[in-house]
């Protein structure tokens, strides 16, 4: 019986097989997001930051032509996407170029969009959202072969859950005047600092912000700039922003001369940071600290401390150019091994903005008062 069984079974493939036609499956290309969106409120707006991990697995070099971001709430969870749904955002010619990033190539921005089989393209996706957030959202990417058929080739990805669970933190510094330089952005530099640690690929710095604190003249410093007293910023306290636990210490780290190219140590993964500190403050959130003033760290591993406590002074080691505080929150204790996760001041005063560092900068006639908010890059504000 069992013989007769498998020899049926045979036969039935059989018959297929011999009026075989081309199958029909969706492109071969991989989409992942290795870390799900988080709904951020910065600048006025709620937006939607994550990356899109696009690898070619088909045999030829495609061209991406169009990448859609559908909310999934609208779109259904079938297989296709509605044809009603209006997408989120749409991605198309030089918008698409800009959001591209190809790791281990030096090409130019036309040629981003060419990916040959076994390569990947990194999308850095920036969502501004009206209305209320999605659930989950979902993504439609169009390229064509750059050999053989024209036609082009369509893939829908399944969803992925957008999170709400924004943690909210008081501010690491006091006073006013401060630049959130390198802060959040489509394509800040922070963002885009794409680190390969221990066999995975991580973005610890997604909103990190360079804290620099400018004068009425926009400048950082007063004096001889190749001094770090003469820069606002230095000796200021950084302050927990939630109460928590010392998970991280580093000191002892001498300070550099101010200068895009001057350090006292060689830059490692162990002196990246200069002398920090992270805390946990709960619920998978971690407060990095970094480039901070050598012995002027007044906690210790393990010690529990309180939102407000000062955890030590502002100062210029590591890879550092300038006296800065440079804060992230991140989903692991560790400073580049880390996934960079948005957070929310209570209450944040805008007092300005400028085009760059302490370049083309105007104040405001009235401080914008902004609530659960994030500054985003090269904002300048008062902190309560």
């Amino acid at each position: 019986m069992k013989k007769r069984f498998v020899v049926a079974l045979l036969g039935v493939a059989l018959v297929p097989a011999l009026r075989a036609q081309p199958a029909s499956f969706p492109p071969a290309f991989e989409v992942r997001v290795p870390k799900a969106p988080t709904v951020m409120h910065g600048g006025g707006q709620t937006i939607l930051p994550y990356e899109l991990h696009i690898t070619n697995f088909t045999s030829q070099p495609i061209t991406l032509q169009k990448i859609e971001v559908f909310s999934a709430d609208a779109a259904g969870s079938g297989p296709t996407l509605a044809s009603s749904a209006a997408p989120l955002l749409v991605l198309t010619d030089s918008a698409l170029m800009r959001t591209l990033a190809r790791p281990g190539l030096r090409i130019t921005p036309g040629e981003r969009v060419h990916i040959a089989p076994g390569l990947r393209a990194v999308v850095y996706i920036w969502v501004p959202v009206n209305g209320t957030p999605p659930r989950a959202i979902r993504h439609r990417l169009t390229a064509t072969a750059d050999t053989g058929s024209a036609t082009p080739l369509v893939l829908e990805t399944a969803s992925v859950p957008v999170n709400n669970d924004l943690v909210v933190i008081a501010s690491p510094l006091k006073g006013s005047g401060w630049l959130a330089a390198n802060g959040p952005s489509a394509a800040s530099g922070h963002r885009r600092a794409m680190i390969p640690l221990n066999g995975g690929f991580y973005i610890a710095q997604r909103f990190a912000i360079d804290w620099v604190k400018l004068d009425a003249r926009n400048k950082t410093f007063t004096g001889d700039s190749l001094k770090n007293n003469n820069y606002y910023a230095y000796g200021n306290n950084a302050l927990a922003v939630a109460d928590g636990i010392v998970t991280e210490v580093k000191d002892s780290i001498p300070e550099n001369v101010p200068g895009l190219n001057s350090r006292a140590v060689p830059i490692t993964l162990e002196t990246v940071g200069g002398n920090h500190v992270i805390l946990d403050i709960g619920g998978g959130h971690y407060a990095f600290y970094a480039h901070l003033q050598p012995h002027s760290i007044r906690v210790k591993l393990g010690d529990h401390v309180k939102r407000g406590q000062v955890l030590g002074l502002v100062g210029n080691s590591g890879n550092s150019t300038e006296p800065h505080l440079h804060f992230h929150m991140s989903d692991a204790s560790s400073p580049l091994g880390s996934e960079g996760i948005p957070y929310a001041f209570e209450t944040l005063y805008v007092i300005g903005h400028c085009q760059s560092l302490g370049e083309t900068c105007a104040m405001a006639a009235t401080p914008t008062v902004r609530r659960l908010s994030m500054p985003v890059e090269n904002e300048i504000v008062r902190f309560p």
